[in-house]
């Protein structure tokens, strides 16, 4: 009889044993499977985020270039216009009044379509000159003569020569496809004016 008692107590701890063994095995694999998931979830939200942060920053910068390009673009439009007006009133050499109003012809309309282009992307179009070109505009109205005309050429030639560098930039590199088409279809007429102002320039300084 106790014989028979020993061999049920030892059936009974195997069982015992056995579940116990069971028990650890699922509680761990389910325990790394959680652990794994919840790894590649996180990870896959970092990446999101990266990539989120990126695009909004890319957006941004094209923003700012567009909006500084219309800005300059619209300052020195206004200012060529306004030097034209000046340069057909007090210019001595007929040539420079002739520029003056090619001036005014080429760069109110080029002003104009700007303009639309800018309402259409949302982007402000400045309504007066920035300070720089404030200056020179104060600078040649107090001049007239041959005076006026040495300091009108010579500020043409040097306001082109950077609108052609701006210009340029633009028709490679921007993000928006009209002001990329306004800046490549304006860079030819730039570069008229810039060999206009060279040549009268050349005559005056003789």
């Amino acid at each position: 009889m106790k014989k028979i008692s020993v061999i049920l107590a030892l059936i009974a701890m195997l069982f015992f044993i056995d579940a116990c063994s069971s028990t650890r095995s699922t509680t761990g694999s389910g325990g790394t499977t959680g652990d794994g998931t919840g790894t590649s979830t996180t990870g896959t939200g970092t990446d999101n985020t990266g990539a989120t942060g990126s695009s909004r920053t890319g957006s941004s910068t094209a923003s700012s270039v567009n909006q500084e390009f219309v800005s300059d673009a619209a300052s020195g439009g206004m200012m060529e216009v306004e030097l034209g007006t000046m340069a057909v009133q007090n210019a001595s050499s007929q040539e420079v009044k002739d520029f003056g109003r090619r001036m005014i012809d080429d760069h109110s309309k080029a002003n104009d379509e700007l303009k639309s282009i800018a309402a259409k992307e949302n982007i402000p179009v400045p309504g007066v000159l920035k300070d720089e070109s404030r200056e020179d505009v104060d600078k040649l109205s107090k001049l007239s003569g041959s005076e006026f005309d040495k300091q009108y050429i010579d500020l043409m030639v040097k306001d082109h020569e950077k609108d052609i560098k701006n210009f340029e930039d633009m028709a490679e590199n921007a993000q928006s496809p009209e002001l990329k088409a306004f800046a490549q279809k304006t860079l030819p007429t730039l570069r008229q004016h810039l060999k206009m102002a060279q040549d009268i320039q050349e005559k005056l300084g003789k």
